[in-house]
């Protein structure tokens, strides 16, 4: 479904169903298929946060819409809010990062001034109370995060993007920088004494340590290293997809869990599983290990997608760049082709409903309630209070 119909149709749909009374049987059509009360009330009821979200990733547009609504923020409109409240996911945390110190400044600074100049409709999230509010409110939260940490030159670098609203640093990419490994390099040298220094500096100021792409001993000695619970926001179990440089194994996820950390799972197909057909009921998996292995609190949501769908050639050609050339031997042994297409996500949560679809699938596991709103915020939400409490 292309953006434009999304929009009319979600918002058509959600008038009636604000309207209803939390009840828990039945089913009501919604968007282009139909869901249970039950999933309907736990994704209103729960402050969803999804912990990796490219927010609008498309690069096809001309210019890239998320260009667009950052140099000229009075270019987002109505309609666009609506297509992010209609998701169901009250805060988005997002999943980019410049190269340089220079060029996240700017980043950041963009970013404030778009959220600043769209209040009526978007906020940024500071604090526990910030994401409460924002589920209460109707607006969406947005959540200033990176996916790496080369923006810090210095140690009071940390202090000065915290000031300025991030609140959760990636330590490393794919690729080593001066703070430790990336998952895909091909000598693990683990953190390095100013990643050390970085990470006990991020715990005093309140800014969450994220390990989702670093090396896995870069990921062991962070969670060793830090005083506060450590989050993996978009991952993959590695005993259900084994060898995966992007996948966490049960040491680290046990680790994690010690600490009071939390792990979303990635929508990425060749992450939930190295071979084909991936389905949901792969993707679920993933929730199932976690659960049995360390318990239901220590799981969130973390999809590494935005609201976009693959139904666009454009779309799936950016895709295809993004994933089907990455450089280095150890990426390209893990990365998936699917018939003449690049697939990456997967069927049936490759959509901007897809938290619905999640959330039927925790039922159809047999979650409870309490289960279900745990993963979908409020894991997250108990660790926040540690790691942004100074």
């Amino acid at each position: 479904m292309k953006r434009r119909e999304f929009l009319k149709k979600s918002s058509q749909a959600l008038v009636p169903l604000m309207a209803m009374p939390y009840i828990n049987f039945g089913r009501v059509p919604l968007f282009d298929g139909d869901y249970s009360i039950r999933a309907i009330d736990l994704v209103r009821e729960s402050i969803v946060v999804d912990m990796l979200n490219q927010f609008a990733w498309n690069q096809f547009s001309t210019p890239p819409v998320l260009q667009q609504w950052l140099k000229q923020p009075e270019t987002f409109r109505e309609e666009d809010a609506l297509a992010f409240k209609a998701s169901g996911i009250d805060v988005f945390a997002l999943g980019h990062a410049k190269q340089t110190r220079a060029a996240s400044l700017d980043y950041f600074t963009q970013w404030n001034r778009f959220l600043a100049h769209n209040a009526q409709w978007l906020m940024r999230i500071d604090t526990v109370e910030d994401m409460m509010y924002a589920n209460r409110s109707g607006k969406t939260g947005v959540m200033l995060t990176y996916q790496d940490s080369k923006h810090f030159d210095t140690l009071d670098d940390v202090n000065l993007f915290h000031s300025m609203g991030q609140r959760l640093s990636q330590l490393t990419y794919n690729y080593a920088n001066r703070i430790g490994s990336g998952g895909f390099d091909n000598e693990d040298r683990g953190l390095t004494e100013f990643g050390h220094a970085i990470v006990k500096r991020m715990n005093e100021v309140g800014m969450a340590v994220d390990v989702s792409h670093p090396s896995d001993r870069v990921t062991l000695e962070a969670i060793e290293a830090s005083s506060k619970p450590v989050i993996i926001t978009h991952s993959n179990c590695r005993t259900l997809n084994p060898g995966h440089p992007r996948a966490k194994t049960d040491e680290m996820i046990k680790k994690l869990a010690a600490k009071g950390g939390i792990m979303g799972i990635a929508e990425i197909r060749f992450m939930v599983k190295d071979k084909e057909p991936v389905t949901i009921e792969d993707f679920l998996d993933h929730y199932d290990h976690i659960i049995k292995l360390v318990g239901p609190e220590f799981a969130g949501i973390g999809t590494d997608f935005d609201l976009e769908t693959e139904d666009n050639p454009l779309y799936m050609e950016q895709r295809k760049k993004m994933y089907g050339e990455v450089d280095g031997e150890r990426a390209k042994k893990y990365r998936m082709h699917t018939n003449d297409q690049f697939l990456v996500g997967i069927e049936g949560i490759n959509h901007p409903k897809r938290t619905y679809d999640i959330v039927e699938g925790f039922i159809r596991r047999g979650y409870s309630d309490e289960t279900i709103r745990m993963i979908l915020g409020g894991n997250f939400i108990r660790a926040s209070k540690i790691i942004w409490g100074v």
